[in-house]
């Protein structure tokens, strides 16, 4: 299949379902090309057996298409070992891991917890119940009204209390790439802990964890054309190696007495109960297709989109676009208010043509509360939209006043 085939709609079965959608709403969820579907049909109909478990031939055959998912991931973020490959059952709890398993052994009284003031409530959230917990101190790097983080701010808000940093590499709100490797390093002057939320940016660009340097690493298969529930977690396999578990059950143990355990080595340790098999078989399906299509031919379609949309609304009154002026800075999230409409009306007026946006905060209070606005609509990319999409988004954009009964 040519990489022109699999930039297409014509790969995504829920646009068979509902012909005519435009969906613009890939930062909340990816839809799913058939190469993943029947993945993970396949795996249901020939191999499912309780993985990791069993020495029969059926339960092998599910033992090494949940492993051959994880050394998948391993290659595809560049990390040194699958031990450092944890699967969960999405980057919610990839992050709640850490914060309960690491962030218990090693935050204490009066320690600093850096959080940037963009971050996502699933990569804030734990951090604030952990400080509550320990008597640690909450503390936010602040950006500019453009979504922009600064090396010099960085280094200004770090103290030699704090001990963790949480920070994305790309906004869910603002779109904008932050300088990770650049972060990276100052954290470790510092001999601060740095956490990457990679939701948004694992799905469109290269992330090597290695290259960037980071400490933990989350993201989701469902934002990358996977299955929902299914997550991962890298960290360093000396950091893991350190930490207790975050849950506890049937195959995170090696030896059971009554009086205790003694728990299974990497990256077992941390995945109790039954395995998502099949959610780790789509995952895997969802990297080979990006493999395949290859994050050039990803990075440009979506660049390119984002452009045409940022342009056409810049010519529209009433428009104000949240974050840089430059539509490269955005990759593929483009937040938005329109003067004097709410953007649950908006998304409603645009829900009537068939066109699927979101609405709200965008699981981003605090980011909403720095720059002074309540909520905001937002469309966002994936490489199977095209200029049609696109269009047609811009000329909806320019009728909502009007059907909101302003004149004009």
């Amino acid at each position: 299949m040519m990489n022109k085939e699999l930039l297409s709609k014509q790969n995504f079965p829920v646009f068979d379902a509902y012909p005519g959608l435009a969906y613009l709403d890939n930062s909340a969820t990816q839809q799913k090309p058939r190469q993943v579907i029947e993945a993970v049909n396949r795996y249901y109909c020939e191999e499912n057996a309780n993985p990791l478990r069993g020495l029969y031939e059926l339960s092998v055959k599910a033992t090494d298409a949940y492993e051959g998912a994880r050394t998948a991931v391993k290659g595809f973020i560049g990390a040194k070992s699958e031990k450092e490959i944890i699967f969960t059952r999405n980057a919610s709890e990839s992050l709640n891991l850490i914060a309960y398993s690491w962030g218990r052994e090693n935050i204490k009284a009066d320690d600093e917890i850096l959080v940037a003031v963009s971050e996502h409530h699933s990569d804030l959230l734990p951090w604030q119940i952990l400080a509550k917990q320990k008597g640690a101190v909450i503390r936010y790097l602040e950006c500019s009204q453009s979504g922009e983080y600064t090396a010099q701010a960085l280094r200004k808000a770090l103290t030699p209390k704090t001990k963790l940093f949480a920070v994305a590499q790309i906004s869910n709100v603002f779109g904008r790439l932050n300088p990770i490797k650049e972060f990276t390093d100052i954290c470790h002057e510092n001999k601060t802990v740095i956490v990457c939320d990679g939701a948004q940016s694992v799905p469109h660009i290269p992330v090597d964890v290695q290259e960037l340097g980071v400490d933990f690493l989350a993201f989701s298969a469902h934002k990358m054309l996977g299955p929902m529930g299914m997550g991962v977690l890298y960290g360093k396999e000396e950091l893991l190696e350190k930490m207790p578990p975050f849950l506890s059950g049937g195959e995170m143990i090696e030896y059971v007495t009554r009086e205790g355990a003694t728990y299974a080595e990497l990256p077992h340790k941390f995945e109790a109960g039954t395995v998502n098999a099949g959610g780790a078989v789509g995952l895997k399906a969802a990297i080979d297709y990006i493999n395949e299509l290859g994050f050039e031919a990803i990075e440009r379609r979506e660049d390119e989109l984002t452009k045409l949309a940022f342009e056409g609304m810049k010519k529209i009154p009433y428009v104000n676009i949240i974050g840089a002026d430059d539509p490269h800075d955005h990759h593929g999230i483009l937040t938005f208010t329109i003067e004097g409409v709410h953007p649950h009306d908006i998304a409603a007026v645009f829900d009537s043509e068939n066109i699927a946006i979101r609405a709200g905060h965008h699981c981003a209070q605090p980011l909403h509360q720095f720059l002074g606005v309540q909520s905001t609509a937002r469309m966002s990319l994936a490489f199977y939209n095209d200029e049609k999409d696109i269009e047609r988004f811009v000329s909806v954009l320019g009728s909502v006043r009007r059907k909101m009964g302003y004149g004009g």
